[in-house]
């Protein structure tokens, strides 16, 4: 069974930048598609990005422009870039992979998850 873990997580002020990485391991396939979802406190879960395996990327309206997907070490280590940070952005950041048989970024494709990295953006 995949494991994923997060890593780069932090506090920044507005307009700061981080990157969230993401490791896999124990895995015995690659996923169609990788992505980054968040949460903050008494917010639903939402998605952030995704990225497939052709390369193409989709990204929540609120972060276009400002964040970017990117993977390497043959497709199974993702990455967040996160520029232009604000106060609103502040949320447990989550990792996801899809199903060995799931052949879409949808939402419900995803069910291998991090244990998530915390970004906190202060103004």
């Amino acid at each position: 069974q995949v494991q994923l873990v997060e890593s780069g997580g932090g506090s920044v002020q507005a307009g700061g930048s981080l990157r969230l990485s993401c490791a896999a391991s124990g895995y015995t396939y690659s996923p169609y598609c990788m992505g980054w979802f968040r949460q903050a406190p008494g917010k639903e879960r939402e998605g952030v990005a995704t990225i497939d395996t052709a390369g193409f990327t989709s990204y929540a309206d609120s972060v276009k422009g400002r964040f970017t997907i990117s993977r390497a070490n043959a497709k199974t280590t993702l990455y967040l870039k996160m520029d232009s940070l604000k106060p609103e952005d502040t949320a447990m950041y989550y990792c996801a992979w899809t199903g060995a048989a799931r052949r879409s970024c949808g939402a419900n494709a995803f069910n291998a998850w991090g244990q998530g990295t915390l970004v906190t953006v202060s103004s």
